[in-house]
């Protein structure tokens, strides 16, 4: 792995809070209950001055906000943690990610002098006034344009993605529209792989959301237009010999009692899922299994020299690793990646206690995570979430952003500027 000297980029996770409730998160159970592993942690500007020294934020290129689990617009911090290090650092990138709507329109358009001209913040908005809500649940579609446009009027570069479902891909044309007209500098449209299931063989078509009480709220569903769809998703199904169920209105009824069983059991004995678990037997394997042993991992944040902070004070490589550890759909601790974590202790992780330069210098990133790459196999020790998201051409992350222009350009037609041909 990299070292310490060579780090030009920080993925910082500032808090683990949130206002939205959105049913693919794994900071909640489908929208409803809290993920039970989250303990409500942030970090807060007197703790950024202890472990990013200014040396370290000097040779930085980039630093982003953008949570596993939270948004940074929530965070107590987050103004003055961004003025610490544009004052210490002048020409780097700073940026995050958010739902928007949080804050008052004084907060947002503060953001722009302190965040300097190197900047973008961008906004998860995911439809228009009648839909944002519907996957971005206790949103609100008023505030966030009223922050937006504060925030832009203000100086500030900001960048819409939007995440085509069922019932906003509709819409894509006229939110690019609204994107120009606002002053977005750039519109893109996510084609999630959330509807890829990891813990089966087969993807699901939708996803019942719930509410916090556990009641059914709407059913989240794969858009029906191939150009929204994540192509990685079929492509990796196919291979496997795999399916895709399909999901009709008859399900959400199934689904919420799926939901009650999960929180009844979850509650009572931390196994619903259990623990993530492998076969050395090859023909006791399922297809997803199989994908992954023979997968080539490409690790991303390896060529982008970047670490992940997570809002406990955790250094890890990236955020997917970092959302791996507390998985709401597993025992506590009941990941892969804790097999690797525990090699080395999780305190040898914490910045609070450690040196961050002792921590990327040290066994997790210089020698347990690269060896685990090399494995044969999961049984074996590969790591299934790195094969998972940094999988040579077998990844559903890849697709998530393909076939488009990142440009508002007004010499192409919406076809042409959000699609290439």
């Amino acid at each position: 792995m990299y070292k310490y000297s060579e780090v030009n980029s920080v993925h910082l996770e500032i808090t683990d809070l949130c206002n939205a409730r959105c049913p693919q998160c794994p900071r909640n159970i489908m929208g409803g209950a809290d993920n039970p592993y989250l303990k409500g942690s942030q970090l807060y500007l007197d703790d950024i001055k202890k472990i990013l020294k200014p040396e370290f934020i000097k040779q930085l290129r980039s630093l982003y906000m953008c949570g596993n689990f939270g948004d940074p617009g929530v965070a107590r911090d987050t103004r003055e943690i961004f003025q610490h290090l544009r004052d210490t650092n002048p020409t780097m990138s700073l940026s995050m990610h958010t739902n928007g709507s949080m804050r008052t329109q004084e907060w947002w358009s503060s953001l722009p002098k302190i965040l300097g001209k190197n900047h973008h913040i961008v906004f998860g908005i995911d439809g228009l006034e009648d839909t944002n809500h519907i996957y971005r649940q206790g949103t609100n579609w008023k505030k966030i344009i009223e922050n937006v446009k504060s925030f832009i009027d203000a100086g500030g570069n900001a960048k819409w993605h939007y995440i085509v479902f069922k019932h906003n891909e509709h819409q894509v044309e006229k939110a690019a529209k609204l994107a120009k007209e606002m002053k977005f500098v750039e519109f893109l449209i996510k084609k999630t792989g959330r509807f890829y299931n990891q813990f089966s063989i087969d993807a699901c078509r939708g996803v019942q959301a719930v509410d916090i009480k556990g009641n059914n709220t709407n059913l989240i569903e794969m858009p029906e237009n191939s150009k929204y769809q994540n192509e990685m998703i079929f492509k990796i199904l196919n291979d496997n010999n795999a399916k895709i169920r399909e999901v009709n209105k008859k399900i959400s009824g199934l689904k919420n009692e799926r939901y009650e069983e999960y929180w009844i059991k979850q509650k009572i004995t931390n196994k619903f899922f259990g623990y993530e678990s492998y076969n050395l037997d090859f023909d006791k394997k399922n297809s997803t299994e199989k994908n992954l042993d023979k997968v080539e991992i490409k690790c991303r944040v390896l060529s982008e020299r970047s670490i992940f902070i997570s809002s406990e004070g955790y250094v890890i490589p990236c955020c997917w690793i970092g959302s791996d550890m507390y998985s709401p759909y597993r025992a506590f601790k009941g990941s892969q990646v804790w097999d690797a974590i525990n090699e080395v202790g999780i305190n040898k992780l914490d910045i609070k206690i450690n040196d961050l330069e002792t921590i990327i210098n040290g066994k997790f990133f210089q020698e347990t995570i690269p060896n685990r790459w090399k494995q044969k196999s999961c049984a074996e020790g590969k790591l299934a979430v790195c094969a998972r998201t940094c999988g040579l051409n077998r990844n559903v992350y890849d697709a998530t952003f393909s076939g488009q222009s990142k440009t508002l350009r007004t010499d192409l037609t919406d076809e042409e500027r959000f699609f290439k041909k």
